[in-house]
């Protein structure tokens, strides 16, 4: 169950660098942190267990669902600065806006193929340690699986003048943040920013002509 989760909280933390393709509801600005996540996930889901197209691998519902419960609560700018580190600084407004395009993109194909195997999954959630007063906290949560030790998934969020935003996600103690800065850094220091465009961009296109299939 490791690569699934790892796969989802990929997604989940990170898919949101585009609008929406389908109109969801504004988050609430004053909904707390921890009742956000809790409602995600909840929707997900659920979502996921109620149709059976989902679960087949319907690539089309698959993006509509990534894009309606998942896209709005994330913070895009913030995630990606951070993955890139320094060199986001250096890079072009376009080849910001291009990164920026090409990781969603591939993040969105890898939650894709993550959605269509969830069954029987729950999610326990910890309380809450923070102060009114936080700009930034952290909601942590388990995954309980059907078979094998429940699986640490914790949330870092920031608060922004419209609500919570997600900006990171940690899996089984490891910062996804710090997992793509240092790919992002190794392909940047061999090819430089538009290297790693590129190597997005194809990755991107492979997945693309690969089918979604459930697992048997």
């Amino acid at each position: 169950m490791k690569p699934l989760i790892q796969l989802i909280a990929s997604a989940t933390a990170s898919i949101a660098f585009a609008t929406s393709v389908i109109a969801a509801p504004a988050p609430a600005a004053n909904e707390a942190p921890d009742v956000l996540i809790k409602r995600i996930s909840a929707d997900v889901i659920d979502a996921v267990k109620a149709d059976k197209d989902i679960q087949a691998g319907n690539r089309s519902k698959i993006m509509d669902l990534v894009n309606v419960k998942i896209l709005p609560y994330v913070d895009s700018e913030k995630m990606t600065a951070q993955a890139a580190g320094r060199f986001w600084r250096q890079a072009t407004p376009e080849q910001q806006k291009r990164l920026s395009e090409e990781f969603r993109t591939l993040l969105v194909y890898t939650y894709a193929g993550a959605l269509s195997q969830i069954k029987n999954e729950t999610v326990e959630f910890k309380p809450m340690r923070s102060d009114p007063a936080d700009t930034e906290v952290e909601v942590r949560s388990q995954v309980n699986v059907t078979r094998g030790e429940p699986i640490t998934l914790n949330y870092r969020l920031s608060k922004t003048p419209q609500s919570w935003k997600i900006y990171d996600v940690n899996v089984l103690g490891a910062w996804l943040v710090e997992t793509y800065k240092s790919t992002f850094t190794s392909e940047i220091n061999k090819n430089g920013i538009d290297g790693l465009i590129k190597r997005l961009a194809d990755r991107n296109q492979q997945l693309a002509a690969k089918p979604l299939k459930a697992p048997k």
